[in-house]
């Protein structure tokens, strides 16, 4: 949620900002409401204070043998004066909460301007990428080659549930279990994380912390009869651990990493990415969470997505990494880069991890902060991103490491989780 006094004290250039990401957002709005709100806060204080000061008037009148009836109907009529005004007050907080919480957060100043995808910058490319030229046979997508081994069974995964679920079996949920089992050994261990099991259901407020709500609650599966829904990714339960509470400075940086399944509805999604793991409405995913001190964000951001990337490496998978323009980023990131796998059977890359900077946006909506040696208090920074997510890079490990004669090369990295070299 954007600060309403930096609204107050720029407002043009939060305009400005948020015009980069849709010319149609703007913070008028919550400026207008702020006028009113301060304007009755400020006649609710007068009354008040007039209220008091005509109040310690009685005893004295009493005192002098004075008639307290008219002095005390005007009071009467003060404090009626200011139900009706704290009342207004409480409506206009509310309206005020309401719409700052459907505006997204500003973008970085420095991210490419632009209105969609088309308009992100390449950053970087990692390994060489595979085609049928260079691999010298046709390649086939992954949900061919896992179809033909018996790893993935797509038809009896939407008879269990629905489209866009999968039934693993085999050797492919065994690769699953391995890839989820090396990225939690390698951020816990190389790279310093705390592994987290959170709840894999979220309330409202929780939701609410992060951007989910209210925002997006149609692409969330909603528990009928509980103030619950099935995460959408681990950013919700373990970005929101310290909701409502100060930590200490010295408590921060804190890395966290966490497994979960994550649940989307894809509302909006029809005919993308139909066939295979890409685009599920249950999938698997590794997600690192940090809060951070508002001066070292930057510097996290980028190495939370080193981090990302030294997953692709060691898996020998080729990707590239881009930095996504103020029109395609998330709802509550500043900065956002996308690390996108190679995948032979779209001939392009593909999404496999986004590593986000929120400044202090979900912060301030889930009320996360730290106190500094000097005792003052703020809002944490917080950054996450995918770990990465799983079932896409069982997908692009199949289609990268394809033999001439349909079957999948494992990993170097690997091959200790899954205790076979070869499907």
């Amino acid at each position: 949620m954007l600060d309403i006094k930096l609204i107050r004290e720029n407002p043009e250039k939060i305009n400005e900002l948020l015009k980069r990401r849709n010319p149609d957002l703007s913070i008028d709005e919550v400026i207008k409401i702020d006028e009113m709100r301060r304007k009755s806060q400020f006649e609710l204080d007068n009354l008040r204070a007039q209220r008091k000061n005509e109040s310690n008037k009685i005893g004295a009148m009493k005192k002098d043998g004075i008639d307290t009836t008219e002095i005390q109907a005007e009071i009467r009529k003060m404090g009626d004066d200011i139900k009706l005004l704290e009342e207004k007050l409480g409506e206009l907080d509310i309206k005020q909460k309401n719409i700052l919480l459907n505006i997204p957060n500003i973008p970085d100043e420095n991210i490419p301007i632009g209105p969609d995808d088309s308009t992100n910058v390449e950053v970087s490319r990692w390994g060489e990428h595979i085609t049928n030229e260079k691999a010298g046979f046709e390649l086939k997508p992954h949900w061919d080659i896992c179809t033909s081994l018996d790893m993935l069974d797509f038809e009896r995964g939407v008879k269990l549930a629905h489209t866009r679920f999968t039934l693993y079996r085999n050797k492919g949920a065994r690769l699953e279990r391995a890839i989820i089992n090396f990225f939690l050994d390698t951020h816990t261990g190389a790279h310093g994380y705390e592994e987290i099991i959170p709840p894999f259901m979220a309330n409202s407020k929780t939701m609410t912390g992060t951007g989910q709500l209210p925002k997006f609650k149609e692409d969330m599966f909603k528990c009928e009869q509980e103030d619950l829904f099935l995460i959408p990714t681990a950013e919700v339960p373990v970005t929101n651990i310290y909701q409502d509470e100060i930590l200490d400075e010295t408590d921060l940086p804190k890395y966290m990493t966490a497994y979960t399944p994550c649940f989307r509805r894809e509302a909006g999604s029809a005919g993308k990415d139909t066939r295979g793991l890409i685009r599920q409405h249950q999938f698997n995913k590794v997600e690192l969470v940090k809060l951070t001190k508002p001066e070292e964000s930057v510097e996290e951001h980028e190495k939370l997505t080193a981090d990302a990337e030294k997953i692709l490496q060691l898996l020998e998978l080729p990707y590239r990494k881009v930095c996504l323009s103020s029109g395609d980023i998330g709802f509550s990131a500043r900065k956002c880069y996308d690390l996108e796998v190679w995948m032979p059977s779209y001939n392009t890359y593909k999404e496999i991890s986004s590593c986000s900077n929120y400044g202090d946006y979900q912060a301030r909506r889930a009320n996360i902060r730290f106190r500094r040696k000097d005792g003052s208090v703020e809002f944490v920074h917080t950054i996450n991103g995918s770990g990465l997510a799983v079932g896409r890079t069982l997908a692009a490990i199949c289609e990268n490491f394809q033999t001439k004669d349909g079957h999948i090369i494992i990993p170097n990295a690997l091959r200790k989780y899954t205790g076979f070299d070869i499907i």
